[in-house]
């Protein structure tokens, strides 16, 4: 009887271990070498562009005393490989250097900065999808009527409309003719830390303080250049959802609840929505991770202080710790957001599991 109870407990204990401990096993190793990847691109590209950091600090008319000076402070000096293990070893403790603009640690910089744009882009997603995923929808329902025509016009326009061209006309009718929205940053020169920095993200943050002026203006600024990012998405995620949603309703599953006498709405909602959600969950993640690291013009034009200018900001001056230290951050965070849709995955879809 021991022995059988014993068997027991180890076939549960393997299929424990198999169920949970190897897969969390297998993404930890995957993130690392995805990561150690990134990092090694990363700082390959750094050493091989026609960019001189030594030089940034020293300027042209420096000694060459001084240049090797510098260039031996900065670790330049030793060979590539140890100047690699030493930057991972660096990384690894959260140190990405010392910017060059400002000689602020990048870490305190990325940390400043990249709020911003996870405000900025999260919002833009929530109008994205909010908007894209019905009018996807309702296009694939009506499928070949003017509502589906002009959902796809709206999505290629979407698509084919340079950024940079419909921010600078939104900030030229929206702000300059009409007066309706806030000017370029986050918020009024008048308003500039007011509220104190709980979480970075100014709209928040005027909500736990309790403070409505600063709510209204903050929202004045960022509700145009997020409009624009959500106007993009929401051209992504329509198209993608109308795809999935035609290929469910012509599913035989469709047409046999259609049979039965259920509602349009059910079968909608209820039968082909729900086996297109897994499917969504990557068009969205990807679509926010592309917002997160692909808003640079939109924060260019806008004078939006986040991670996007910052590393262009850094990478026209030569700053090659800061545009690495960023580079790794995007990275980090894409590979983090595919981990989230994994776990959705599974959430969603008990096959999954």
């Amino acid at each position: 009887m021991a022995l059988v109870e014993s068997s027991e407990k180890g076939r549960r204990r393997s299929a424990l271990f198999s169920r949970y401990v190897v897969p969390t096993a297998k993404t930890l190793i995957s993130i690392a070498v995805t990561m150690l990847g990134l990092l090694l691109v990363t700082f390959v590209i750094g050493r091989v562009m026609p960019i001189d950091p030594v030089l940034s600090i020293v300027g042209e008319s420096a000694t060459k005393a001084t240049y090797d000076a510098a260039r031996e402070t900065m670790g330049l000096d030793k060979p590539v490989i140890v100047q690699f293990f030493y930057y991972l070893r660096d990384v690894l403790h959260g140190d990405f250097g010392v910017s060059l603009l400002n000689s602020r640690p990048v870490a305190e910089d990325i940390k400043r900065v990249f709020p911003a744009t996870l405000e900025l882009a999260t919002l833009g997603t929530l109008m994205g999808v909010f908007l894209g995923v019905p009018l996807g929808i309702y296009a694939a329902v009506k499928r070949g009527t003017w509502i589906d025509q002009l959902a796809r016009v709206v999505a290629l326009i979407g698509y084919s409309m340079p950024i940079f061209w419909l921010g600078l006309m939104g900030l030229l009718v929206f702000y300059g003719i009409l007066g309706w929205v806030g000017g370029p940053g986050r918020v009024g020169i008048f308003y500039v830390d007011v509220v104190p920095s709980v979480t970075g993200m100014i709209l928040i943050d005027s909500i736990l303080d309790g403070n409505w002026t600063v709510f209204k203006n903050a929202f004045s600024h960022i509700i145009l250049p997020a409009s624009l990012l959500g106007y993009y998405s929401l051209a992504y995620v329509s198209r993608m959802t109308r795809s999935f949603m035609l290929e469910q309703l012509t599913a035989e599953y469709i047409t046999t609840a259609r049979v039965k006498g259920l509602p349009e709405r059910t079968v909608i909602w209820r039968h082909a929505f729900r086996n297109i959600r897994v499917q969504l969950i990557t068009v969205i993640a990807l679509s926010y991770a592309t917002l997160l690291e692909g808003s640079v013009l939109t924060e260019i034009i806008f004078s939006w202080p986040g991670i996007g200018s910052y590393i262009t900001t850094a990478l026209l001056s030569a700053d090659m710790n800061a545009v690495m230290g960023g580079t790794v951050v995007v990275g980090l965070v894409f590979v983090l957001l595919n981990i989230f849709s994994d776990l959705l995955y599974k959430v969603f879809d008990p096959r999954a599991r």
